[in-house]
Protein backbone atom coordinates (compact mmCIF):
# COMPACT_ATOMS: atom_id res chain seq x y z
CA UNK A 1 0.00 0.00 0.00
CA UNK A 2 2.61 2.61 0.80
CA UNK A 3 4.73 1.70 -2.35
CA UNK A 4 1.39 2.77 -4.25
CA UNK A 5 1.17 5.56 -2.38
CA UNK A 6 4.88 7.11 -2.84
CA UNK A 7 4.28 5.82 -6.32
CA UNK A 8 1.55 7.85 -6.88
CA UNK A 9 2.84 10.62 -4.98
CA UNK A 10 5.96 10.78 -7.23
CA UNK A 11 3.70 10.50 -10.79
CA UNK A 12 1.69 13.34 -9.30
CA UNK A 13 4.88 15.85 -8.91
CA UNK A 14 5.89 15.15 -11.43
CA UNK A 15 2.30 15.64 -13.27
CA UNK A 16 2.61 18.95 -11.57
CA UNK A 17 5.80 19.77 -12.52
CA UNK A 18 4.90 19.21 -16.19
CA UNK A 19 1.65 21.81 -15.54
CA UNK A 20 4.67 24.42 -15.04
CA UNK A 21 6.99 23.97 -17.44
CA UNK A 22 7.02 26.86 -20.00
CA UNK A 23 6.39 26.67 -23.86
CA UNK A 24 8.41 29.08 -26.32
CA UNK A 25 8.03 29.47 -29.79
CA UNK A 26 9.96 31.00 -32.35
CA UNK A 27 8.79 32.36 -35.53
CA UNK A 28 11.10 34.40 -38.14
CA UNK A 29 8.65 36.83 -40.03
CA UNK A 30 12.46 38.06 -41.86
CA UNK A 31 13.27 35.50 -44.58
CA UNK A 32 12.81 37.41 -47.38
CA UNK A 33 15.84 39.03 -45.49
CA UNK A 34 19.20 38.89 -45.00
CA UNK A 35 18.71 39.57 -41.66
CA UNK A 36 16.07 36.59 -41.51
CA UNK A 37 18.31 33.73 -43.32
CA UNK A 38 21.31 34.57 -41.19
CA UNK A 39 19.18 34.15 -37.64
CA UNK A 40 18.14 31.05 -39.24
CA UNK A 41 20.98 29.71 -40.69
CA UNK A 42 23.78 30.54 -37.83
CA UNK A 43 21.27 30.55 -35.03
CA UNK A 44 17.71 28.60 -35.77
CA UNK A 45 14.87 27.85 -34.26
CA UNK A 46 15.40 24.87 -31.88
CA UNK A 47 18.91 27.22 -31.01
CA UNK A 48 16.59 30.07 -29.99
CA UNK A 49 14.12 27.90 -28.57
CA UNK A 50 16.51 26.25 -25.91
CA UNK A 51 18.31 29.69 -25.36
CA UNK A 52 15.40 31.01 -24.18
CA UNK A 53 14.22 28.02 -21.92
CA UNK A 54 18.34 28.35 -20.78
CA UNK A 55 17.96 32.15 -20.17
CA UNK A 56 14.52 31.26 -17.69
CA UNK A 57 15.89 28.75 -15.71
CA UNK A 58 19.07 30.83 -15.33
CA UNK A 59 16.84 34.15 -14.13
CA UNK A 60 15.01 31.63 -11.72
CA UNK A 61 17.95 31.38 -9.91
CA UNK A 62 19.24 34.66 -10.44
CA UNK A 63 16.00 36.10 -8.32
CA UNK A 64 15.89 33.39 -6.19
CA UNK A 65 12.86 32.38 -7.62
CA UNK A 66 12.41 28.67 -6.93
CA UNK A 67 8.21 28.85 -6.32
CA UNK A 68 5.79 29.67 -8.92
CA UNK A 69 3.96 31.85 -6.61
CA UNK A 70 7.16 33.96 -6.57
CA UNK A 71 7.43 34.18 -10.28
CA UNK A 72 5.15 35.98 -13.58
CA UNK A 73 2.29 33.14 -14.12
CA UNK A 74 3.59 32.98 -17.73
CA UNK A 75 3.13 29.97 -19.49
CA UNK A 76 4.19 30.54 -23.03
CA UNK A 77 7.00 33.05 -24.20
CA UNK A 78 6.86 33.67 -28.18
CA UNK A 79 10.23 35.01 -29.93
CA UNK A 80 9.66 36.86 -33.60
CA UNK A 81 12.38 38.01 -35.90
CA UNK A 82 11.12 41.14 -37.37
CA UNK A 83 11.74 43.33 -40.62
CA UNK A 84 10.58 46.16 -38.92
CA UNK A 85 12.11 50.07 -39.06
CA UNK A 86 13.01 50.81 -35.75
CA UNK A 87 14.60 53.37 -34.17
CA UNK A 88 18.45 53.40 -34.28
CA UNK A 89 20.44 51.38 -32.16
CA UNK A 90 16.95 49.33 -30.78
CA UNK A 91 18.31 45.57 -31.38
CA UNK A 92 15.52 43.96 -30.00
CA UNK A 93 12.43 44.75 -27.36
CA UNK A 94 10.09 42.83 -25.21
CA UNK A 95 6.07 43.15 -24.70
CA UNK A 96 4.65 40.86 -22.21
CA UNK A 97 5.47 37.54 -23.11
CA UNK A 98 6.42 38.47 -26.75
CA UNK A 99 10.37 39.14 -27.71
CA UNK A 100 10.75 40.83 -30.79
CA UNK A 101 14.75 40.37 -32.42
CA UNK A 102 15.40 43.19 -35.32
CA UNK A 103 16.44 41.33 -38.61
CA UNK A 104 18.37 44.18 -39.50
CA UNK A 105 20.90 44.23 -36.69
CA UNK A 106 21.06 40.33 -37.23
CA UNK A 107 22.52 41.02 -40.48
CA UNK A 108 24.58 44.08 -39.92
CA UNK A 109 26.71 42.65 -36.12
CA UNK A 110 30.08 41.94 -37.23
CA UNK A 111 31.12 39.53 -34.81
CA UNK A 112 29.98 35.87 -33.31
CA UNK A 113 25.94 36.61 -33.99
CA UNK A 114 25.30 33.34 -32.05
CA UNK A 115 26.87 34.57 -29.36
CA UNK A 116 25.89 37.86 -29.46
CA UNK A 117 22.24 37.14 -30.22
CA UNK A 118 22.27 34.39 -26.96
CA UNK A 119 23.32 37.56 -25.19
CA UNK A 120 20.35 39.40 -25.86
CA UNK A 121 17.73 36.54 -25.87
CA UNK A 122 18.79 36.76 -22.02
CA UNK A 123 18.75 40.57 -21.44
CA UNK A 124 15.33 39.94 -23.47
CA UNK A 125 13.95 37.53 -21.31
CA UNK A 126 14.59 39.48 -18.03
CA UNK A 127 12.13 41.54 -18.92
CA UNK A 128 9.54 39.03 -19.62
CA UNK A 129 10.29 37.79 -15.76
CA UNK A 130 11.32 41.16 -13.37
CA UNK A 131 8.94 43.14 -12.01
CA UNK A 132 9.25 46.50 -12.21
CA UNK A 133 7.83 47.97 -9.21
CA UNK A 134 4.37 48.44 -11.62
CA UNK A 135 6.13 50.85 -13.87
CA UNK A 136 7.64 52.75 -11.46
CA UNK A 137 10.62 52.12 -11.50
CA UNK A 138 13.88 53.86 -13.46
CA UNK A 139 13.50 52.58 -16.56
CA UNK A 140 17.56 52.90 -16.38
CA UNK A 141 17.26 50.29 -13.00
CA UNK A 142 15.15 48.40 -15.88
CA UNK A 143 17.18 47.48 -18.28
CA UNK A 144 20.44 48.04 -15.85
CA UNK A 145 18.79 44.32 -14.10
CA UNK A 146 18.38 43.05 -17.80
CA UNK A 147 22.10 43.50 -18.57
CA UNK A 148 23.55 42.43 -14.89
CA UNK A 149 21.56 39.02 -15.39
CA UNK A 150 23.34 39.53 -18.74
CA UNK A 151 26.47 39.64 -17.12
CA UNK A 152 26.31 37.18 -14.75
CA UNK A 153 25.57 34.90 -17.49
CA UNK A 154 28.69 35.40 -19.07
CA UNK A 155 27.29 37.14 -22.02
CA UNK A 156 28.81 40.71 -22.10
CA UNK A 157 29.93 41.93 -24.98
CA UNK A 158 33.29 43.32 -24.62
CA UNK A 159 32.28 46.51 -25.97
CA UNK A 160 30.35 47.12 -22.85
CA UNK A 161 31.73 50.24 -20.43
CA UNK A 162 33.53 48.94 -18.02
CA UNK A 163 33.40 48.58 -13.75
CA UNK A 164 33.47 51.91 -12.79
CA UNK A 165 32.54 53.92 -15.88
CA UNK A 166 29.57 56.21 -16.35
CA UNK A 167 27.43 59.25 -15.35
CA UNK A 168 24.73 58.04 -12.76
CA UNK A 169 23.44 55.11 -11.39
CA UNK A 170 20.40 54.70 -13.28
CA UNK A 171 22.07 55.03 -16.56
CA UNK A 172 20.78 52.02 -17.53
CA UNK A 173 22.68 49.25 -19.53
CA UNK A 174 25.83 48.30 -18.50
CA UNK A 175 26.52 51.23 -16.64
CA UNK A 176 23.83 50.64 -14.29
CA UNK A 177 24.54 46.64 -14.61
CA UNK A 178 28.23 46.88 -13.15
CA UNK A 179 26.96 49.08 -10.25
CA UNK A 180 24.48 46.57 -9.57
CA UNK A 181 27.21 43.90 -9.49
CA UNK A 182 29.36 45.96 -7.31
CA UNK A 183 26.20 46.66 -4.81
CA UNK A 184 25.63 42.40 -4.93
CA UNK A 185 29.28 41.98 -3.95
CA UNK A 186 27.97 44.02 -1.02
CA UNK A 187 25.25 41.43 0.14
CA UNK A 188 24.94 38.43 -1.57
CA UNK A 189 21.46 38.22 -3.35
CA UNK A 190 21.07 41.89 -3.42
CA UNK A 191 19.64 42.18 -6.89
CA UNK A 192 17.76 39.21 -6.24
CA UNK A 193 15.81 40.94 -3.11
CA UNK A 194 15.12 44.21 -4.85
CA UNK A 195 13.96 42.67 -7.76
CA UNK A 196 11.04 41.12 -5.43
CA UNK A 197 10.66 44.24 -3.54
CA UNK A 198 10.04 45.94 -7.09
CA UNK A 199 6.77 43.40 -7.59
CA UNK A 200 4.46 45.68 -5.73
CA UNK A 201 6.27 49.52 -6.15
CA UNK A 202 9.78 51.20 -6.34
CA UNK A 203 11.41 53.47 -3.95
CA UNK A 204 15.00 54.56 -3.52
CA UNK A 205 15.18 53.65 -0.04
CA UNK A 206 15.23 50.03 -0.96
CA UNK A 207 18.70 50.73 -1.35
CA UNK A 208 19.32 52.29 2.24
CA UNK A 209 16.76 48.63 3.28
CA UNK A 210 19.02 46.31 1.94
CA UNK A 211 22.49 47.80 1.85
CA UNK A 212 21.99 50.85 4.66
CA UNK A 213 23.37 53.39 2.56
CA UNK A 214 21.02 55.76 0.16
CA UNK A 215 21.68 54.75 -3.66
CA UNK A 216 23.54 58.34 -4.07
CA UNK A 217 25.90 57.23 -1.64
CA UNK A 218 26.59 53.95 -2.97
CA UNK A 219 27.04 55.28 -6.32
CA UNK A 220 29.79 57.60 -5.01
CA UNK A 221 31.35 55.04 -3.09
CA UNK A 222 31.14 52.54 -6.41
CA UNK A 223 33.04 55.55 -8.22
CA UNK A 224 35.64 56.01 -5.58
CA UNK A 225 36.63 52.22 -5.46
CA UNK A 226 37.42 52.30 -9.76
CA UNK A 227 39.40 56.37 -9.61
CA UNK A 228 36.44 57.55 -10.80
CA UNK A 229 36.49 57.18 -14.25
CA UNK A 230 33.72 59.39 -16.54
Amino acid sequence: MMMHVLCFSVFLAAAMQGTLAVEYSVTNNALSTPGGVRFRDAIGDEYAKQTLDSATQFIWGVFQQNAPADRKDIQKINLFVEDRVVPNGVVAYTSKDEIHVIAKYVNDYGGDVKTEITGVLYHEMVHVWQWNGNGQAPSGLIEGIADYVRLKANYAPSHWKKAGEGQKWDQGYDVTARFLDYCNTLKSGFVAQLNKQMRTGYSDQFFVQLLGKTVDQLWQDYKAKYGNIP
